[in-house]
Formats: structure tokens, sequence, C-alpha cells
């Protein structure tokens, strides 16, 4: 029995084997075939990770690439060309002058080997609005070089060299990042002087009096052809009038020669065709001068013409020409003078705002001794005139000094007051002489406190004594040596 158990068992195991297998390979081709990633033709398939060969990414244009599970992924970078608006503004060209350099610029994902590879490492998982950003603020840098790099004249004649310039130096600098100019579009070009405008007027002056000039010429020449067909056509009649003359001359003579009887009508014919001859030959030289005189007027008129466009248009033009240098130099002392002034201005507010904090800081310690001696002014002048006192005190006592008393010679006889001598009066007057403390303090207007003045009321009211009128003779004389 358990055999047969065992034996069903085994048969119903197989099945389920096989489909677990089968259900295993189906699953693994499924995962197989769903890592293996085809690029398009507007992509490149970037695949990180362990990729091997020492880079941080392998890129691929244009095939396909398994991605290995778990230690590889992978990611598109978008080749769709981007337009960028660049309105350069305030450019300074080589000669100083501020252009406005409108432009718009295309450029894309390159999808050169090692430039794709600078694409993976700094622009993949960037978005579009991220990477135009970061193109723009390069295209910006690279244009005001470019622009800084030449003259006005060269950037608004010379385009193509100004475009060939633009295009190295910024396409240089996207391949560092992984992107590629395609096309460069300049707009307009202004500058802020009007320089450029000036050129394009210089120009159409240039082009105006050119064509002033040919059409001079051609009114010349149609003048003196015109002359000339006249003179011709009078000449050619003169000519035929004189054959016809000639023929009748020679018709009558033969009628004369075959008729003796008109012999004198036939001088009288004679003499007559002699004097109409002689009227022609007047006349044909007549009309012959006049036509000098029409050729020699067209000439005078030609030359007065060529003598304008020589002298009068250059001197035009150089008129201008000191008008426009003589602007510039007006614009480049009125920008000096500015300068200058906004230095005068800068210096005078910076010692304007030393001053006030100089006044601030003495306005405060001021407030401060105020405030100490309760906010009573006279006690704060006071504390003002104690802190000055040792120093006023030195004052007086340097007053004498440098007196040399061993140089001071005093006659005393004998008499005197209270016991004192004459050369003792000498000396206590003579000390008496500098200023009393409480008298510098009346002539500034202030009164010194009761306990500097160095006496009580009852002494102040006390009389004074009498000078002495002892006569002491004080002489000075120089000392022997």
């Amino acid at each position: 029995m358990l055999p047969l158990i065992a034996q069903d068992a085994f048969s119903f195991g197989l099945p389920i084997t096989i489909i677990a297998a089968v259900l295993f390979v189906f699953i693994f081709f499924i995962v197989l075939v769903r890592r293996y990633k085809r690029c398009p033709s507007d992509r490149i398939l970037v695949v990180y990770g362990k990729v091997g060969g020492g880079q941080s990414a392998k890129c691929i244009h244009g095939g396909a690439a398994f991605i290995f599970p778990v230690i590889q992924d992978y990611e598109f970078l978008d080749l769709t060309p981007m337009s960028i608006e660049v309105n350069l503004i305030s450019a300074l060209s080589r000669q100083n002058i501020r252009v406005n350099v409108p432009s718009r610029f295309t450029i894309g994902v390159s999808t050169e080997p090692g430039i794709m590879q600078n694409a993976a490492e700094r622009l993949l998982g960037l978005g579009l609005q991220d990477v135009q950003e970061l193109a723009k603020e390069i295209i910006f840098g690279q244009l005001r070089l470019v622009v800084a790099s030449m003259d006005i004249e060269e950037i608004n004649s010379d385009r193509d060299k100004f475009l060939t310039n633009i295009s190295q130096s910024v396409e240089s600098e996207l391949k560092k990042v992984g992107l590629k100019l395609i096309n460069v579009n300049i707009t307009d070009i202004v500058d802020e002087s009007g320089y450029i405008e000036a050129l394009g007027k210089e120009a159409a002056a240039h082009a105006i009096n050119a064509a002033r000039k040919s059409v001079a010429e051609k009114t010349r020449d149609g003048s003196i052809g015109e002359a000339n067909a006249v003179q011709d056509e009078r000449t050619q009649v003169a000519a035929a009038n004189a054959q016809a003359v000639e023929g009748e001359n020679k018709a009558k003579i033969a009628v004369a020669n075959s008729d003796s009887l008109r012999r004198q009508r036939e001088a009288e014919a004679e003499r007559v065709a002699i004097a109409s001859e002689k009227v022609q030959s007047a006349k044909a030289l007549e009309e012959s001068y006049a036509a000098e005189k029409e050729a020699e007027t067209a000439r005078a008129e030609r030359e007065r013409s060529s003598q304008m466009a020589d002298i009068i248009v250059p001197a035009e033009i150089d008129k201008r020409k000191v008008e426009i240098d003589a602007e510039a130099e007006a614009e480049k002392i009125r920008r000096r003078a500015k300068g200058e002034a906004d230095a005068i201005f800068l210096k005078a507010e910076a010692e304007a705002k030393g001053l006030y904090e100089v006044l601030t800081k003495q306005a405060a310690g001021l407030d401060q001794i105020v405030k100490a001696a309760g906010n009573n002014s006279k006690d704060a002048v006071l504390l003002l005139i104690a802190d000055k006192l040792p120093e006023l005190v030195k004052i007086q006592a340097e007053a004498i000094k440098n007196i040399k008393i061993d140089k001071v010679t005093v006659w005393d006889n004998g008499n005197g007051k209270d016991g004192k001598s004459s050369t003792a009066n000498f000396l206590s007057g003579m000390y008496k002489s500098v200023p009393p403390l409480q008298d510098m303090f009346n002539m500034a207007g202030m009164e010194l406190p009761e306990y500097l003045k160095g006496k009580n009321v009852e002494e102040k009211t006390k009389p004074d004594i009498e000078p002495s009128t002892d006569k002491a003779d004080v002489k000075d004389s120089k000392d022997k040596e």
C-alpha cells in the first residue's frame, strides 16, 4: 500500500516541478528582455553604476545595451534643440562705448564621444529649464568678452567676423558641460551714445554725394552729345546747299555758252549767285561760332560740377567729423567733471560724519557729567573746572617761574612796617601780581566755591591794609663775572 502511495505522490509532483521550471525560465527571459534597453535617435542612453573602464558612465547614441540588475541603472538625455534668448545690455566695447546686443542662441546636447561624456557627468538629472539657465549664464559671459575685444566698426560692418568670434568663444565653453552650439542669430545692435547711427548717416551721405556726382556727369555728357548732333546737322545742310548752288551755276554756264544772246543775263545771274554764296558762307560761319559757344558753356558747367564734388563734399564730411569729435570730447570732460564732483562730495560727507561723531560723543559725555552732578549745570561746570584746577594752578605758578631772582638788586634803607623789610615787600608784591584764582573765575563770569576761597565771610568784609609809604629804589644791574 505504501509503495503505491509513494508512486502516486511522485507521479503528481513531477508535473508541478516541470511547470515551476518553465515558469522560472519564462520570468527570467522576461526580465532579460526588460533590462535590454534600446536608444532612440533623439536621445542618449546613459548607463551608470559599475560600467568598467574607470568611467563614471557609459553613453550610447543610436544603439542598445543590456542593463545589469542591481549594479547598473540607466537614464536618457534629450537631444531636442533649445532656443535661448540673450539680450545683452550695456556691454563695453574695446572703445569703452556701451552697446546693446539682442540675440538668440540655439543649443543642444552634443553627441561627440568626449563631449557626450561631459553631458552625462554634468547634466544628467537636470530639467530643461535648469539646462537653459546654465547655458544662458555661460553665453552671457562669453558674449561680453567678445564685445569687449572688438571695435564698434567691426561689430557693425563685419558681422561674419563677429558671429565667428561668438561661435568660437561660446562653443568652447559649452563643450565643457556637454552642450553644442547649433545656431547664433544677432537681431540688431544699438549703442547708447548713437555712434552706430552716426556711422550710418555718414555712409548715407557718401552714397548721396556719389549719386549726385553721377547724375551731374550724365547730364554733362547728354548736353555735349546734343551740341555735337546739332553741329553735324548744320554742317551737312550747309554742304548740301553748296552742292545745289554749284549745280545751278554749272547749268547756267552751259545755258550761257549755248545762248550768246543771254550773256548779259547770265552775267547778272552770276553776280547774284556770287553774292548769294557769300551770304550763305557768312551764315555758315555764324552758326559754327554759335555751336562752339554752346560747347564752351557745357564744358564750363562740367568743370563747375566737378569742383563742387571734389571740394564742397569733402569739406562737409570734414565738418561733420569735427562736430562728432567735439561732442565726444565734451562727453569725456563731462564724465571726468562728474567723477571729481562725486569724489569731493564723498570726502565732505565723510568729514561731516566724523565731526558729527565727535560732537555726539562730547554731548554724551557732558550729559553724563550733568547727570553725575545731580542735573545741576553749575555743579557740572565745577566738576569740569576741578578736573582742570591742577593745570590752572601750574600755569599761575609758571607766570613768575622764569624770573631770575639772582639778577634783581633791591636797595633797602632799613625802613619797613610790620617787621617786614623792603625786600620782603617787593617779593610779596611781585607774587601778588599773579591773578588770584578767584579773580580768574570772576573774569569768566563764575563764582569760586567757598571751600576754595581760603577765607571766611568776615575776612572778606575787612578793609585792605594801606600800602606802605616807604620808597624803595629798585635798580636792575648786570652781574659781574
